[in-house]
């Protein structure tokens, strides 16, 4: 849990240096209030997965997760997208990596960087994790 506190600072402030080279106008600024990415009258992505099962981690997901706590002023979406990447290698969690990888595109992180935060995270957070990563990152990238 240590490792995982000290992997979680070095990469915020990892993500405060990357976030100074923001340029206005990228896509961590377009992104709209409540920014769950879906359009006016479509089940958000929580709802279409687990919705009808259980409708209150979906509420709780869209209104708290995506509408509150990505849309605080503290952090920038770009940092915010950086940090929970490095989050879901560090614990191996390649079903929520998918989604935050293409998220952290839609915010402003290139692909690049996100290859070099998996590197980087091997020697932190474990080769096998980084391994894991690298596979789903590799996957997501030739999907777009």
């Amino acid at each position: 849990m240590k490792l995982l506190a000290a992997m979680v600072m070095s990469l915020f402030l990892l993500a405060s240096a990357l976030a100074q080279t923001n340029q206005p106008g990228t896509a961590s600024e377009s992104m709209p209030v409540g920014s769950v990415p879906v359009s006016a009258g479509q089940p958000t992505p929580a709802q279409r997965l687990i919705g009808d099962f259980s409708p209150k981690l979906v509420e709780l997901t869209d209104k708290v997760l995506f509408g509150d706590v990505w849309e605080r002023k503290e952090l920038s979406k770009r940092d915010r997208s950086l940090i929970t990447v490095a989050a879901l290698i560090a614990m191996n969690r390649p079903e929520q990596l998918r989604s935050h990888l293409a998220r952290a595109r839609e915010n402003g992180v290139t692909q690049d960087e996100l290859i070099e935060v998996i590197t980087h995270l091997a020697f932190y957070a474990g080769w096998p994790n980084a391994m894991t990563a690298i596979s789903v990152a590799k996957e997501v990238f030739q999907k777009k």
